[in-house]
């Protein structure tokens, strides 16, 4: 297991998947499979930087583990901000326009489409959001 602590912010949505995508590397991943974690990284990495503390600025971890039979890897992002599940929300209809959709929703739709697995828990004071990709 890896991981990496540093300040929720737009600007470290690069190392966090910078550090990611060392880990990926080194199990031979596909890039199509890294691509879609690296969607992901952008999407969650950036809600926590946007809504988790606002206005302020506060940390964020990201931890990396590697699971076998199938290999996978899970990637779990860890703030203190506001209890937040994004997953509670409903799908956005993709069926409609961009213009009759409800703005928000479709990032979080993405990851949950391309992971193989999406789970959330708060627990003592903490926002714990896990995705995981098999290899």
């Amino acid at each position: 297991m890896k991981e990496l602590t540093l300040d929720a912010t737009i600007e470290n949505v690069a190392a966090v998947t910078a550090f990611v995508d060392e880990q990926l590397e080194q199990l031979d991943c596909p890039m199509k499979t890294q691509l879609q974690v690296d969607v992901a990284i952008d999407e969650l990495f950036g809600n926590i930087a946007h809504y988790a503390y606002n206005p302020e600025v506060g940390a964020a971890t990201v931890r990396v583990e590697v699971t076998e039979n199938p290999l996978a890897v899970v990637i779990t992002f860890i703030d203190n901000g506001v209890p937040y599940d994004p997953l509670a929300k409903a799908d956005p209809d993709i069926t409609l326009s961009a213009e009759e959709r409800e703005i928000g929703g479709l990032g979080i739709y993405m990851v949950k489409k391309s992971m193989d697995d999406v789970s959330y828990e708060y627990r003592e004071g903490k926002n714990i959001l896990r995705i995981k990709k098999n290899i």
